[in-house]
């Protein structure tokens, strides 16, 4: 699923988010992976006007040291079908909501007779910056330390995605710019869930290095993302 994303930098953000206040400030990032835990560009519904750095992988409140969070278990990812019901995000997908940018992700794809031996950089036909729906802890660690740390939803894979990720068939949701707002403030379960569906707009991906050579790596070379 996805655990790799490509992240652009606080220029390319500025670029293209002319309204936000960009407190991010990381190079871009063309292959980074969420097992690292690093910090991404994200808004936050608690402040809406703001591209901010926030930690991949939710970290649940009963978690009290950074040692035990980067052990616990995996919240890279939640499914959306799940979400309200799962106590890592139960008690948060309800108030806390937000947006991540990215550049692309990458998934794993199965060959015939093979488990996802390939792997795909999935990215909009227009290249531009996109956003993926996230939910988000305010964490505090062990000396006092507190910060946001996120998970991103999942959905069914809409038909493309479903022959590149073809064994789990799932996909990250995707925010197109019209539902963004929404997202992000939405009322109550009803309102949340009718948001968390496969993306019915047009995708653009490449073949890329294996999912093996790539797992648990983090990388600013751009020919990662080239087509093999």
């Amino acid at each position: 699923m996805c655990y790799h994303t490509a992240t652009p930098d606080a220029a390319k953000l500025r670029a293209q988010f002319v309204k936000q206040t960009i407190l991010y400030n990381e190079p871009e990032i063309f292959h980074v992976s969420g097992f690292t835990r690093p910090y991404l560009p994200v808004t936050l519904n608690s402040n809406a006007d703001e591209i901010i750095p926030a930690r991949w992988k939710l970290i649940p409140y009963w978690v009290k040291s950074e040692a035990d969070a980067n052990k616990s278990g995996n919240t890279l990812n939640a499914k959306g079908e799940e979400i309200f019901e799962k106590a890592s995000y139960k008690n948060v997908i309800g108030k806390n909501r937000g947006l991540l940018y990215v550049n692309g992700f990458f998934e794993p794809h199965a060959s015939k007779g093979k488990t996802n031996d390939q792997n795909f950089f999935v990215y909009m036909p227009s290249k531009e910056i996109f956003t993926l729906g996230i939910t988000f802890n305010i964490w505090k660690n062990e000396e006092g330390k507190e910060y946001p740390t996120f998970s991103i939803l999942t959905t069914e894979a809409n038909d493309y995605m479903a022959d590149i990720h073809n064994v789990g068939k799932r996909m990250p949701l995707i925010l197109p710019e019209d539902k963004r707002e929404a997202w992000l403030f939405a009322d109550g379960r009803s309102e949340i869930e009718k948001l968390i569906q496969p993306y019915d707009g047009e995708l653009a991906s490449h073949r890329t290095v294996e999912v093996t050579k790539i797992r648990g790596t983090d990388t600013n070379v751009p020919g990662i993302q080239d087509a093999v």
